[in-house]
This record gives C-alpha cells, sequence and structure tokens, in this order.
C-alpha cells in the first residue's frame, strides 16, 4: 500500500530498455470504481501533450522508480482514447470536502492509499472544525458513498473516540419532550429521565412510555418536511444540465453528460439509488 505522494515525482523506468521514460506527475482517477486507472506521465516531450502509463502496466513501485516493461506501455492521448472520459471528469479526491450523507462535514481529504491493484484502500482526513482543527482521521474507502469532484461522500459519520452525538432535552409547561440540537458529550452510562406527572394517573395498562409521548406528534411534521425539501430539490435539479454520464451499478445509462436533466431522468436515478451522485454532477 503506498500514499499519493510516495508515487508522484518518481521516475518512470523501462526494465528492458534500461531507459527513464518520465516522471509521475499525477494520477488519473476513476471515481465511479474507486480506484487509480493510470498515471500521467510528463518527459521531454510533455509539450506535445499528455501522456498515459495505465496502472496495469506498473511492474512495481518503490522507493526510488516505477518499473514497466517497456516504453511502448506509455500511451499517447490519441492512443487513450478509453481514458478521455476520465480526463474530463478530473476528479482528484484529494482537496475535496468529506460530508457525509446527513450533511456534516468532517473536514478535507488530504490523502488517499492506494492498493497494489491500484484501488483506493482509505482516506486521510484532515478536520476543520474549530473544536477539533487539525485532527486527522482514516476512513475506509468501503465507508465512501461517492469520490466527487469536490466532494467526498461518507456513508455514516465518523465518530471521534471517546464521544457520541446526544441530543439535549428538556420538558415544557405541559409535559411535552423538546430536543434542541445535537452537542458532543463524553459518554456516559444512561441516565433514566422520569415519566412527566400527569394530574390524574392512568391504570398501568393506559400508561404510555415517555418514548411514545416525546415523538407521537413528531412523524407528521417530519415527513411533511422532507417531501417539502425534495420537491425543492427536483424543482432546483429539472432543466439543468448533467455533468458527466450517470449509470447503474449495472452500466445502463441514467443521463448522457451535458443531457437535460428531466422527471424522467429524476425517477431513473432514484430507482437506481443514484440521486445524491446526480446531484453531486450538475451543470
Amino acid at each position: 500500500m503506498k500514499k499519493s505522494v510516495e508515487i508522484l515525482g518518481l521516475p518512470i523506468i523501462s526494465i528492458t530498455e534500461g531507459r527513464e521514460l518520465g516522471i509521475s506527475k499525477s494520477l488519473l482517477m476513476d471515481a465511479q470504481n474507486g480506484r487509480v486507472s493510470a498515471l500521467i506521465i510528463e518527459d521531454e516531450d510533455w509539450y506535445r501533450g499528455v501522456k498515459l502509463l495505465p496502472y496495469e502496466s506498473v511492474i512495481a513501485i518503490g522507493d526510488d522508480a516505477i518499473t514497466i516493461i517497456s516504453s511502448e506501455n506509455i500511451l499517447k492521448l490519441n492512443e487513450a482514447t478509453e481514458y478521455e472520459p476520465l480526463l474530463d471528469a478530473n476528479v482528484r479526491v484529494i482537496d475535496t470536502k468529506a460530508i457525509t450523507k446527513s450533511g456534516s462535514i468532517q473536514g478535507k481529504v488530504t490523502e488517499i492509499f492506494i492498493d497494489d491493484d491500484g484501488r483506493i484502500a482509505k482516506c486521510e482526513i484532515n478536520a476543520e472544525h474549530p473544536d477539533n482543527a487539525g485532527e486527522v482521521k482514516e476512513i475506509t474507502a468501503d465507508q465512501v458513498s461517492i469520490f466527487g469532484k469536490q466532494v467526498t461522500i461518507i456513508d455514516s459519520k465518523v465518530p471521534e473516540k471517546g464521544t457520541k452525538l446526544v441530543g439535549t432535552e428538556k420538558k415544557t409547561e405541559l409535559g411535552k419532550i423538546e430536543t434542541k440540537s445535537a452537542e458532543k458529550v463524553e459518554v456516559a452510562p444512561a441516565i433514566e429521565v422520569a415519566a412527566p406527572i400527569v394530574p390524574e394517573p392512568a391504570a398501568e395498562s393506559e400508561k404510555k412510555p415517555a418514548e411514545t409521548i416525546k415523538h407521537e406528534s413528531e412523524p407528521a411534521k417530519s415527513n411533511a418536511d422532507t417531501k417539502a425539501a425534495e420537491e425543492r430539490h427536483r424543482r432546483f435539479l429539472l432543466g439543468k444540465k448533467a455533468g458527466r454520464r450517470i449509470t447503474t451499478d449495472n452500466g445502463i445509462v441514467i443521463v448522457e453528460s451535458g443531457a437535460d436533466i428531466t422527471e424522467e431522468v429524476l425517477q431513473k436515478a432514484k430507482l437506481a439509488n443514484k440521486f445524491v451522485e446526480l446531484s453531486m454532477n450538475v451543470q
């Protein structure tokens, strides 16, 4: 496993020709599959255009050089049409914001770790929140939902060691329980909250648990807010153009790059669980 910084800047050496063929300048990412597809290299003829070294052509990445079989492994751009969509997408991963699906910013991706087969194994995230600024966390690739051009979407929040998010509660004069915004507290044993006092206690079989009292009036409001937010998001996307091709997991095209986003496209994206990916790639 190598960090990207341990790959970039290394010379490319042909072991059959005994030649130095250039240096690795950047990584060409296949974001949809979470892997490095090729190395973009720079040589003495750099002014003639981009040259690519497919990652599968790499024999080894050492401390001082990257070895390949021969110069024939290096492709000119006109020989590498299959890589053009990845060059157009230009996803870097590093320097993107790391955000959970629930909308919580975790920080910035500052480094990626790459397995021998080119797959991203994990990401290093530098926290930016004032409470934990400068703290570095690592998340594995299976926690990442989407490697986007500006944002890396994480499936779930990466908790800090020894802490958890809890809601603070207070009782109103009518005995209802309101929940304030979540705050960070040290993990401690759960404290039992007494049930609200009522003037005439009901029979034991008729009493409602405190949790039921807390939430019995919330679902309708929550559902209404969710539907309203979805409708606003749908209206925002309609008429815009897709920034890249979006496909289902089995390769069926939902929308081509540059095509208009219609009701049909939104429905397909929602059914294929690609709505978030579509939302992150609009023009």
